[in-house]
């Protein structure tokens, strides 16, 4: 069975119609009503419209994938919410809600369609949402910004309106986090809360720099017009093109430690994909917890390398089966491959987990709250993992009932029964 490179993408036997399908119809209807409003209205300052189109168009074009979740399109975001807000002197008709969303929906379908067409990756509920928010944007900044507010050099005007624009932005950021964690708990089964927090977590780092740059280039674009664009975009693509770099690096740090994981299946020293399906649970077993983004990580990479130390040992085990070995020899596996694991430069708390992973829980976790409950996961996965494998036979309801046996002494009986939850919501290798 082939394992996708991204373990994030673990299955469930049931699937309901997903929000996607419900996104994506939201931001397909919210903007075709205004197209129609606009065509009726007639289009306003439309040199202004047209500039901030194509800008949007391009940010979709340009769009990027950071941290394996979704794609960002910082451009597009900061452009759509730059023109939500732009007012006089510049434009002496401010574009009104059925505009804005009218000009980000016709242009943000323009920067995917050449996607599309030259087979780069693309993914219409995310643009959806990017619409949805922006309409919520425009919402929020319209209904606490008069007709009349103005950038003219009075305070009175200033402090009103970067308070209004600062409003818009967090609405679409709040909408947009909500509308995320909702997603995520429907795609991975995590609690709602902790997909929320992360969601919050990425809005205040990469939402609000896009965020300020809109804010930034609606401020001098209604001062001193479409000259501002290019003082504000090419800083933006500068800042872009870093993020590129470092998803780059990301993707080739990614490939180097599921290159390390392969090799144990390559000595014979696991049984081929094992090392991937022990990660792919474990990511369940964390999504379940409520792991934070960055123990997730970890938690991935420990349990593709869990086995690494068993290179050390004199003979495989028969069928990769690392339960068969004996608890001294496991444990010395596991202390020698957190040695190896901390002179490759992964992530330090990487090799903390591994270095626990084969822990007895009454030994180790329930003694020493300082050990990490990722070696727990990391322990329960592989044990599921090898009675359920390819090639074992067993049930998951007898390989339950095994680990069962060991609740309180071998396993954690926090992971237990988190692996009773993922495995009752149909998860499956």
């Amino acid at each position: 069975m082939t394992i996708p490179g991204d373990l994030q993408g673990y299955r469930y036997e049931e699937r309901r119609l997903g929000s996607g399908v419900v996104l994506a119809a939201a931001g397909g209807a919210v903007g075709l009503v205004g197209v129609i409003l606009t065509v009726g209205h007639g289009l306003t300052e439309w040199p202004f419209a047209i500039a901030f189109g194509l800008l949007i168009a391009i940010g979709e074009m340009v769009q990027f994938r950071v941290d394996r979740s979704r794609n960002r399109a910082p451009i597009a975001t900061s452009a759509a919410l730059a023109y939500v807000m732009i007012r006089e002197p510049a434009v002496q008709v401010p574009p009104d809600v059925a505009q804005v969303i009218a000009v980000t929906g016709v242009a943000t379908l323009a920067g995917i369609f050449p996607r599309a067409v030259a087979g780069l990756p693309w993914d219409l509920v995310i643009s959806s949402r990017r619409v949805l928010s922006v309409a919520c944007a425009a919402v929020a900044f319209n209904l606490v910004t008069p007709d009349d507010l103005s950038w003219n050099g009075s305070w009175t005007h200033a402090l009103p309106l970067t308070g209004a624009m600062l409003l818009g932005v967090l609405a679409a950021g709040v909408v947009d986090a909500l509308v995320g964690a909702g997603q995520e708990t429907e795609r991975d089964n995590r609690p709602f809360p902790a997909a929320l927090r992360d969601e919050l977590a990425v809005m205040g780092r990469i939402g609000l720099a896009m965020g300020i740059s809109g804010i930034l280039l609606a401020a001098g674009t209604s001062l001193i017009g479409l000259w501002a664009v290019p003082l504000v975009v090419v800083p933006l693509l500068l800042t872009q093109f870093a993020f590129r770099r470092f998803a780059s690096a990301q993707r080739t740090y990614r490939a180097t430690v599921r290159s390390m994981a392969r090799s144990t299946e390559i000595a014979g020293f696991s049984s081929p994909g094992q090392n991937a399906r022990t990660a792919q649970l474990a990511v369940a077993l964390g999504h379940d917890l409520g792991l934070t983004p960055s123990r997730m990580e970890a938690l991935e990479y420990a349990a593709l390398l869990s086995g690494v130390g068993q290179l050390a040992l004199a003979d495989p085990s028969p069928g990769g089966a690392s339960l068969l070995r004996t608890r001294t020899e496991r444990q010395r596996a596991a202390e020698i491959g957190a040695a190896v694991i901390e002179r490759s430069g992964v992530l330090e708390h990487v090799a903390e987990i591994v270095r626990h992973s084969n822990d007895p829980y009454r030994q180790g976790r329930a003694k020493n709250a300082d050990i990490p409950v990722e070696s727990g996961i990391v322990n329960v996965a592989l044990a599921y993992e090898q009675l359920v494998g390819e090639g074992t036979g067993q049930s998951p309801g007898k390989a339950m009932e095994s680990i069962g046996l060991g609740i309180g002494a071998e396993y954690d009986p926090v992971v237990v029964e988190s692996l009773r939850r993922v495995i009752g919501r149909g998860f499956r290798f």
